[in-house]
């Protein structure tokens, strides 16, 4: 959370700072942000499958959160697009090597019973860090009469705090002497051993992630409708606060009941989502689509996590979670230009219907996916 309130602060105004103080285009806005977040998912597998050969899970993860933290300063510092691209570079890096070591490391101190609500807790206070910072950098803002560098300053102080948090109060549990080493965990031979259950999961996962495209087509639905600039952000603000809200009760539940049942929950309010965005006139359509979005959030994003974590071997977790990382990255890619398209060529229905259709597309996996656990 500390982490995310740090990041949000400087990346709700950057792109604005790049376009407005140091010139940039904002063609080169979007390929700095393609390239960063290209290298985060290509990372997520090889720290993961580093993770699991070391067997030092809290190592990676104080590293990237390090890596992090030790570019906030760059951006107050910087007086050229060469540094903040440089520094946006290096704070992917560390996104990229801490995600999948430190999921499976929580999933390495939670018990069994309360993986769901431990994934749960994390998506909200990781959502929570989303939308309260981007609500600091506009109250910092006002304040100091839209002065940039010293909003970055302040940005630098709650990234060290997740540093000091992490190491000083997270404990890496011990491995047992049965558990193997994996020496080459992203050998055809190691691979082989994540069971077909597990990649059923990420089959599903990523089919679901085309379905849920960038939230930044939610902003232009926004202002599809008339609604001011200024206000679009908001839009994002609404979403993660049903997003932080609902995330820990379904990981809670779904330690409870099957978590193919929540998921399905999940699947079943971005259909309606979809429907709406794509239907419902004006603003009230607007905010019941980007409330059910939110919701439907918190109703997966923590349970695919807990998926992964109840079918993957113990010492291949970091592997596991690495992969997921990197193919639902690369769908979230292709869904966000499959959707922009759409958009381009036949308006914002097509666009939100596709989405629907790959939904109810996930839903039938699951239901496969269902039958599978149950018969396992």
């Amino acid at each position: 959370m500390l982490m995310d309130i740090s990041s949000e602060m400087i990346h709700a105004l950057l792109p604005i700072y790049m376009v407005t103080v140091l010139g940039a285009s904002v063609l080169s806005v979007g390929i700095i942000e393609g390239i960063a977040q290209a290298t985060a998912s290509i990372a997520k597998v090889f720290s993961g499958a580093l993770s699991d050969r070391l067997g030092k899970r809290k190592l990676l993860t104080a590293l990237g959160y390090g890596l992090a933290a030790l570019t906030k300063p760059i951006f107050p510092l910087a007086s050229t697009l060469d540094w903040l691209v440089g520094a946006r570079f290096v704070d992917r890096i560390g996104k990229g090597i801490r995600s999948a070591p430190r999921d499976a490391l929580i999933a390495d101190i939670t018990p069994a019973p309360l993986r769901g609500a431990a994934f749960g807790l994390r998506q909200a206070l990781d959502t929570a860090g989303a939308f309260l910072g981007p609500l600091l950098a506009i109250g910092l803002m006002w304040l100091t009469a839209s002065h940039f560098q010293t909003v970055f300053w302040i940005a630098v102080i709650p990234a060290f705090l997740s540093i000091g948090v992490l190491l000083l109060f997270v404990q890496e549990p011990n491995r047992p002497d049965s558990t193997p080493r994996t020496r080459t965990p992203l050998s055809r031979r190691e691979l082989a051993r994540l069971s077909s259950t597990y990649w059923w999961i990420i089959g599903i996962g990523s089919i679901f992630t085309l379905a849920r495209f960038s939230e930044a087509f939610l902003i232009l639905r926004a202002q599809s409708i008339g609604l001011a600039p200024m206000w679009a952000p908001a839009v994002l603000v609404v979403m993660a606060l049903a997003f932080s809200f609902s995330a820990y009760p379904a990981g809670a539940l779904s330690d409870r009941v099957s978590r193919v049942t929540v998921l399905s929950v999940g699947l079943a309010l971005l259909l309606a989502a979809d429907l709406t965005l794509a239907f419902v006139p004006g603003l009230e359509g607007l905010i019941v689509g980007v409330v059910l979005w939110g919701l439907h959030m918190g109703f997966t994003q923590g349970l695919f996590a807990a998926l992964i974590a109840d079918n993957a071997p113990a010492e291949l977790r970091g592997t596991a979670f690495g992969m997921f990382h990197l193919l639902t990255g690369l769908a979230l890619l292709l869904a966000s230009i499959v959707a922009g398209a759409l958009w381009d060529l036949v308006g914002y229905q097509g666009t939100f219907l596709t989405g629907a259709i790959f939904a109810a597309a996930t839903l039938l996996g699951l239901l496969l996916l269902h039958q599978r656990l149950h018969q396992g």
